[in-house]
C-alpha cells in the first residue's frame, strides 16, 4: 500500500492500483468476464487496467469498479488517489520528448523498472541497458540504419536516462547483471566504443554496492539462459505487487505474471548465479576482454 499517493509515481500508482483492484475483485468472486459483462467494457479494458499498463486511469472507471466489488470507503477513496495521480503526472517517459521513440512493450517494462526495488537481469547478446554508454548505445541502433538522427537521440537519452534508477537518492536499485561471456567479445562499434564500454562496467560495480555483475563463461557450457534475456523484477513488500518477469523480441514484449511462469525464470537465475564466478573474478574476466579489445 502506498502510504503517501501524491509523492508517490504515476508508474507506481498504476501498477499498485492495478494489483488492488484484481484483488478487491477476486475476494468479491467474480471473474473478468461478469465484470466486463455489467459495465459494457471490453475485456481487454480492464485486463489493462488490473496490469497497470494504461498511461493514465479515469476516476469514474475506478469507481464503477469500487461499486460492483463492495469496497469500503477508505479502499475507495486510496485508488481514487492512485487514478489521481495518473492523470495529473507524467513519468519522463510519456513526456512528449520520449514517447514516440517508446514501443508499448517497453513502456510497460519502464513502469516496472521505476517501481521495482531489486532488478535480476540475464543478457544473452548486449551489455545490460543500465550500463551501457551513449557510444555503445548509438553502436547498436546505428547498424539498423532505419532510424531519422533525432530519433536515435531519443533512443540514447531513454537509455541513459533510465540508468538513474541506480542512483536514487532514496533507495537506490539492487541491481544483479548476469551477461553471457559472448557479450565481451561481441565487437559492437568498434575496438575504442568496446574497450569504454567494459571499462565502464567495471566502474560502476566496483563503486556501486548496489549493482553486482557476473559473466557466465563459455565453459560453463549449457545453462537456463540459452532460451534468451530476461528479467526479474522485485518489490517492497509495502506494496501489493508480486515479482513479475520481463522478456523482449524483435517484434513483442511480454510481461509474465503469473506465479508459475515467475518461478521458472527466478529459478534460472538462482541457477545462473550459481554456475556463474563471483564478482569479482566475473570483473577479472571483464578487465581481459578489455585489453583483448
Amino acid at each position: 500500500m502506498i502510504t503517501d499517493v501524491e509523492a508517490a509515481t504515476p508508474a507506481l500508482c498504476r501498477l499498485q492500483l492495478g494489483s488492488e483492484l484484481r484483488q478487491l475483485r477476486l475476494a468479491a468472486g467474480l471473474k473478468g468476464t461478469q465484470v466486463v459483462k455489467k459495465l459494457i467494457w471490453s475485456p481487454s479494458k480492464l485486463s489493462r487496467l488490473e496490469a497497470g499498463e494504461n498511461s493514465s486511469v479515469e476516476t469514474p472507471d475506478v469507481m464503477a469498479l469500487c461499486e460492483i466489488y463492495g469496497a469500503d470507503p477508505e479502499t475507495r477513496a486510496r485508488l481514487q488517489g492512485y487514478a489521481g495521480v495518473t492523470k495529473t503526472k507524467k513519468d519522463w517517459w510519456l513526456t512528449p520528448e520520449y514517447r514516440p521513440v517508446i514501443r508499448p512493450g517497453f513502456k510497460a517494462y519502464l513502469d516496472l523498472e521505476a517501481t521495482a526495488a531489486v532488478l535480476q537481469n540475464y543478457e544473452a547478446e548486449f551489455v545490460p541497458g543500465l550500463l551501457q554508454t551513449e557510444a555503445y548505445v548509438h553502436a547498436i541502433y546505428q547498424a539498423d540504419g532505419a532510424l531519422p538522427t533525432e530519433d536515435l537521440d531519443r533512443l540514447v537519452a531513454v537509455r541513459t536516462t533510465r540508468q538513474e534508477v541506480l542512483h536514487r537518492s532514496d533507495t537506490p536499485l539492487k541491481f544483479t547483471a548476469i551477461i553471457n561471456e559472448a557479450v565481451l567479445r561481441r565487437r559492437v562499434g568498434g575496438a575504442t566504443i568496446m574497450r569504454e564500454q567494459l571499462t565502464h562496467i567495471v566502474n560502476v560495480a566496483e563503486s556501486r554496492p548496489n549493482v553486482r555483475v557476473q559473466i557466465v563463461p563459455f565453459r560453463a557450457g549449457v545453462h537456463p539462459g540459452m532460451s534468451g534475456s530476461f528479467f526479474v523484477l522485485h518489490f517492497s513488500e509495502r506494496f501489493a505487487l508480486k515479482p513479475m518477469v520481463y522478456m523482449e523480441n524483435l517484434t513483442d514484449a511480454v510481461v509474465k505474471r503469473s506465479d508459475s511462469a515467475v518461478e521458472r525464470y527466478v529459478d534460472a537465475f538462482s541457477e545462473l548465479q550459481a554456475l556463474a564466478p563471483g564478482p569479482q573474478e566475473s570483473l577479472s574476466m571483464i578487465k581481459e576482454a578489455i585489453k583483448e579489445h
